[in-house]
């Protein structure tokens, strides 16, 4: 049977299609993303961690943020290896349902903005399809691409760390998922308005 035809009847979770919804209009919220990961394979791979900030009115609003550590136990276990911060700490962890239900509740109809956000949104859609739902359905925009676009550069990739030291934006010393979200938000920030956009 067709995919698309094996779609069209498809029970979606309800937490889906209320997101879902939420887009027969354009939203004036970016939500500036960054994951942490097991690799770079978004089929392969898993989310470790992942980290949120909204933006609206061009400020950072840092009580709307996103956090999540991701327990990935068996895939741990079944790739040999170990993660002993994620595995040994604290920090209170989620099952990969519960933080990308989360997840996909808080983002909403809002713009995504990220360091290389392709790869975040397909590592996502990946843990979405084991969930029995669709895909992202957020416009998305990147900062290198931005950056690129700025600067008239065709091909070159640049790494998030040296985008701030180019925009003067702090480094931390800490590299969480949350950290990387922040300094790309105000990255995003400084490029916006540097490219004149609303």
């Amino acid at each position: 049977m067709l995919d698309w035809l094996k779609n069209i009847n498809k029970e979606y979770p309800e937490f889906w299609k209320s997101y879902s919804a939420k887009f027969d209009k354009k939203s004036s919220r970016y939500v500036i993303l960054s994951t942490e990961t097991t690799g770079l394979n978004p089929q392969k791979d898993v989310i470790l961690s992942v980290g949120a900030f909204a933006i609206k009115d061009n400020a950072v609003h840092i009580g709307d943020n996103f956090e999540s550590y991701l327990i990935q136990y068996k895939f741990l276990h079944d790739n040999g290896l170990t993660n002993e911060f994620m595995m040994e700490s604290t920090i209170k962890k989620s099952s990969e349902p519960q933080a990308i239900q989360s997840f996909v509740e808080y983002i909403e109809n809002a713009i995504l903005v990220g360091h290389h956000i392709d790869f975040d949104v397909a590592i996502i859609n990946e843990a979405l399809e084991r969930m029995g739902c669709g895909r992202l359905k957020n416009e998305a925009l990147d900062v290198d691409v931005m950056h690129r676009k700025l600067n008239d550069i065709s091909d070159k990739e640049t790494s998030l760390d040296t985008l701030c030291e180019l925009y003067n934006v702090p480094i931390s010393d800490r590299n969480s998922a949350a950290d990387d979200a922040y300094k790309t938000a105000l990255l995003f920030l400084k490029l916006k308005s540097k490219l004149k956009i609303k």
